[in-house]
């Protein structure tokens, strides 16, 4: 399949295999993203992305400002961490996190003022060095779900052969919409985080993709096409089939160039830069500002929510408040998550903070959050239809349950991204994400001997 352009609008290049039709729920999609309340305290964790977590650098009974730098470490994966508040240090200690784990916390206790670090100025952004710096400091991880440490991603080798950035704006998971809320209200710093990044880093070309049930969004970016400093039409707006997963790295590489990422490699392996839409605009601002990454844009919703909403939260907050501010619950909450259904992880109670990650805050009511009866397999194979990574979910099974490491690896569990949709697509109700957990769980110990 060739591109081809619609009133400006590139086609997919090549329909990935796999995935699943999900009802989209984007009830909040009209939704303008309001601020919560500057909230009493915060709980700041110091794991907050993919890597080495940071350590405190404040201790208890220190002022704090809004931007200043609590958390931050040495090693290369990772991000600094700073307060999204102004006001005292009260704890600095051990808090479970959303994932049951524990982790160094810096609690704030804010003084209601939210005064900017008298520190903040805008960086000085005139080389590929420059950019890569200042995206450090800002503390940027992916704001998709990922919670990668950007500056990695974005410090590839200047020799290598990357010419394409892709801009994900696909927002593929059911309920979530703080994407479609980005590419309305923030047009221009997504403009301007595309061409700061095509000038800083390179790239030939950048496509922005968008699934083909966000309209309003094509109307907003449409100037893309004719922009003035898109003097050689080297920046464009892609649509792409609305399905779950389109917005993967490997899917999306593969919808907008064609080009297919090998198992165990990354995009930048075939000349591919993906970054969330949310991501770009968060950088724009940043170099206009230097106000780091202390808050973020998350979707409320749910059967059990009582009035969805897009908020944009201090990093820190605790969700229970957030809820709160949202109508509290309708109905008695059965399933609560942080992210989306497909994805998301499931949490025991509300007594917990946003992390720089965490887009979405969804809660369900029993009859919502009903799963399958788990039945005999049948051998149907639509675990393996669906999924995206061409892999036999059943053999990974079996070989999970026999403990076969070899089996494992010839199955190609460390290819599985957990997307789901193999268990979406199970008509006896398997638990096959859980299985690839196991699975890959199996491969670490055995790693370890």
């Amino acid at each position: 399949m060739t591109k081809t352009v619609v009133d400006g609008v590139l086609r997919a290049v090549k329909k990935v295999r796999g995935g699943v039709k999900v009802d989209h729920h984007k009830n909040t999609a009209h939704k303008k993203v309001e601020r919560l309340p500057i909230p009493s305290k915060v709980v700041i964790p110091m794991q907050q992305h993919i890597g080495a977590p940071c350590e405190p650098v404040v201790k208890v009974g220190d002022v704090v400002a809004v931007g200043q730098l609590i958390g931050d470490t040495d090693k290369y994966i990772s991000a600094p961490i700073h307060a999204s508040v102004s006001g005292t240090v009260v704890a600095v200690g051990d808090v479970k996190m959303p994932n049951g784990t524990m982790s160094k916390a810096v609690t704030i206790e804010s003084d209601g003022e939210m005064r900017l670090w008298e520190g903040i100025k805008p960086p000085v952004v005139e080389t590929r060095e420059d950019l890569i710096k200042a995206v450090r400091d800002s503390g940027l991880v992916g704001l998709g779900g990922a919670g990668f440490p950007t500056h990695v991603k974005l410090n590839f080798p200047a020799d290598k052969n990357i010419d394409t950035l892709i801009i994900n704006a696909a927002e593929c998971e059911p309920f979530i919409t703080v994407d479609y809320r980005e590419c309305v209200e923030n047009s221009k710093n997504i403009l301007a985080g595309v061409y700061l990044l095509k000038k800083m880093l390179g790239f030939k070309q950048v496509i922005i993709c968008i699934e083909d049930n966000k309209p309003d969004a094509f109307g907003v970016l449409k100037d893309i096409a004719d922009h003035e400093q898109d003097v050689y039409d080297e920046v464009k707006l892609m649509v792409l089939e609305s399905k779950y997963p389109q917005g993967a790295e490997k899917m999306m590489v593969q919808s907008a160039t064609g080009r297919k990422v090998p198992p165990g490699k990354l995009p930048a392996d075939v000349g591919c830069v993906v970054m969330n839409v949310a991501s770009v605009a968060f950088i724009a601002r940043y170099v206009r500002t230097g106000k780091p990454l202390i808050s973020r844009s998350i979707t409320v919703d749910g059967s059990a929510i009582k009035k969805p909403n897009n908020i944009r939260v201090p990093i820190g907050t605790n969700i229970g408040e957030i809820i709160d501010f949202c109508g509290g619950f309708s109905k008695e909450p059965c399933k609560i998550l942080t992210g989306g259904p497909m994805m998301g992880l499931a949490i025991v109670g509300t007594d917990l903070p946003i992390l720089k990650q965490n887009n979405a805050i969804l809660a369900f009511a029993k009859d919502d959050a009903v799963l399958k009866d788990e039945t005999d397999c049948i051998r149907c194979g639509r675990c393996a239809i669906a999924c995206p990574m061409s892999l036999m979910p059943t053999n990974i099974v079996r070989a999970a349950k026999a403990k076969d490491v070899d089996m494992l690896n010839h199955a190609g569990i460390t290819v599985c991204m957990e997307c789901g949709s193999c268990a979406f697509a199970c008509p006896a109700g398997k638990p096959l994400v859980q299985h690839m957990r196991l699975a890959k769980a199996i491969l670490r110990e055995e790693g370890k001997k």
